[in-house]
C-alpha cells in the first residue's frame, strides 16, 4: 500500500517535471512537479475515457502527460 503510493508520486512528479519542460516552464519545485503530474493524471484519465483509450501503463503515462500539459497552460493563462 505505501509501495503503491510512493511510486504513484514519483510518476506524478515526473510527469508534471515533464509537461513543464515540454510546456516551457521552469522546472519548479517537487511539489509543484507531483500536484501537476497528480491533476495532469486526473484529467488525462477523463480524456482517454471520453475517447476510449486507455488500459496499459503506457498509455497512462502518456494521458498524464499530456493532461499535466493542460494543466500547465491552463495554469499560465489563469495566473500571467
Amino acid at each position: 500500500m505505501v509501495w503503491k503510493l510512493l511510486i504513484e508520486l514519483v510518476i506524478g512528479a515526473l510527469c508534471g517535471f515533464a509537461a513543464n519542460k515540454i510546456m516551457g516552464g521552469d522546472s519548479g519545485s517537487i511539489l509543484k512537479n507531483i500536484i501537476f503530474g497528480l491533476v495532469g493524471g486526473l484529467v488525462g484519465g477523463l480524456i482517454g475515457n471520453l475517447i476510449g483509450v486507455g488500459g496499459g501503463w503506457v498509455t497512462g503515462i502518456i494521458l498524464s502527460i499530456v493532461g499535466a500539459c493542460l494543466v500547465v497552460w491552463l495554469c499560465k493563462k489563469l495566473f500571467k
